[in-house]
């Protein structure tokens, strides 16, 4: 009978107690095993002793209607039973009597003489504790993406939530939306539900029931392994992956140095990086599928920085002896900014003309217009520097010159009439 299970394995916690009788049945003996088992535990110290909250291990003894007996040897027999019973039904159903059990003690003695016991609430600590496990050991982990919001990714492990922010996503992942729009970035997010992500636990706390999972932290060895092979000044050839306002992403083969793994690595590059002219929207120049061949100008940790322009000749290598400072030149306004104008020059060497040869912004765009053109002269030229300063129309000393030139033909204009 459940009782007299009980009573042949009490055991009352509190030291007086640990040197008792047993009690088997209604009659009062002796045991020498129990009392020295419970001497063992007494040298061993009361910390060794379970306290209520924590998860002890035993073995299935029996199970009946709406309850389950654990023996945990010394310690006595747990009971699972009514509600916990209940909310454990699915996990009890497949136990049988002598398979191991994972507990959270909630009593430690009943008024029937038992620990009473959660498995429900055993496996939610047991899960945080594999959590915690995990990340300490930096295991890979497959998760399947339930659902995106404007965050990040949604996931589980051990049946608890787990979030994963857009910073985590790998490079291939990573939502390439201009301006950052947040209802695009959920759109593109979106599409990833039901896929299967490698990932890493980064910080985990069950007391906030916090769990942030990284997908770049799960390919990092596999990245910096890959990486390793390829150095700055590398040339790689692949295909534009994605447009953004900020420049383009390219996509190319992993080196077969490299060996298995990922088998595809993607770059950056820059608008400044794609070409040596101006380019205000990438978008007018590259689409997603373009062939494109670029340079490797910077590996760090997980990314990868690429020139185009860097595989095109530099148009401003011989710039400072084919301009002059004071040379008067003609120039197609390109772009007006708050700060002044871009002009070209020739071909792809545009100078700046700085907003305070107009005076304001607003006189600026009253004088010139961009698409036309116009007579400037150098302020200053560098190839090294890639710049050139730009004063409008004449040089000053020049300009002051002819006016100067003009009042004296005028005023000698003026004598000989009065003459």
């Amino acid at each position: 009978m459940p009782g007299t299970l009980a009573q042949s394995k009490r055991i009352c916690y509190s030291e007086p107690c640990f040197m008792q009788n047993v009690i088997v049945g209604q009659n009062l003996v002796q045991n020498p095993h129990i009392k020295a088992l419970m001497e063992e535990a007494l040298k061993a110290g009361a910390s060794k002793l379970p306290k209520v909250g924590d998860v002890i291990t035993g073995t299935v003894a029996n199970k009946e209607s709406l309850t389950l007996y654990a023996d945990f040897g010394a310690l006595g027999v747990g009971i699972v039973y009514g509600r916990e019973f209940r909310e454990a039904s699915d996990i009890i159903r497949k136990m049988n009597i002598g398979d191991a059990i994972s507990a959270k003690v909630v009593e430690l003695e009943n008024d029937r003489g038992f620990i009473e016991l959660s498995l429900k609430d055993a496996g939610y600590t047991l899960a945080w504790d594999d959590l915690i496990k995990k990340k300490d050991t930096g295991e890979v982990i497959e998760v399947e993406i339930k659902e995106a919001n404007k965050g990040g990714l949604m996931a589980e492990i051990n049946n608890i939530p787990a979030f994963m922010p857009v910073s985590q996503l790998a490079t291939k992942h990573y939502p390439r939306v201009d301006g950052g729009d947040k209802s695009k970035i959920l759109m593109e997010l979106q599409k990833f539900a039901g896929q299967k992500f490698k990932v890493k636990i980064i910080d985990v706390n069950q007391t906030d029931g916090k769990l942030i999972v990284s997908e770049k932290e799960a390919q990092d060895d596999d990245l910096k392994k890959i990486l390793s092979v390829y150095k700055v000044g590398d040339v790689v050839e692949g295909e534009v992956s994605g447009v953004v306002n900020f420049g383009v992403f390219v996509k190319f083969t992993a080196s077969a140095e490299a060996g298995e793994g990922i088998n595809e690595l993607e770059g950056l590059v820059h608008i400044s990086e794609l070409d040596w002219q101006l380019i205000e929207n990438p978008a007018d120049t590259f689409k997603v599928g373009d062939k494109v061949k670029a340079k490797i100008i910077s590996l760090d940790s997980d990314k990868v920085s690429l020139s185009i322009k860097a595989l095109k000749a530099d148009p401003w290598k011989d710039v400072d002896e084919k301009f002059k400072k004071g040379d008067v030149i003609q120039g197609a306004v390109v772009k007006l900014n708050p700060f002044g104008a871009f002009v070209r020059v020739a071909g792809d060497i545009q100078g700046l003309c700085h907003i305070s040869e107009f005076g304001t912004d607003e006189q600026m765009r009253k004088t010139i217009e961009t698409g036309k053109t116009y007579g400037f002269y150098v302020q200053s030229v560098s190839s090294k520097e890639h710049r050139m300063a730009l004063g409008f129309g004449k040089p000053k000393q020049q300009a002051k010159e002819i006016s100067t030139a003009a009042e004296a033909a005028e005023e000698k204009s003026v004598e000989k009439e009065a003459a």
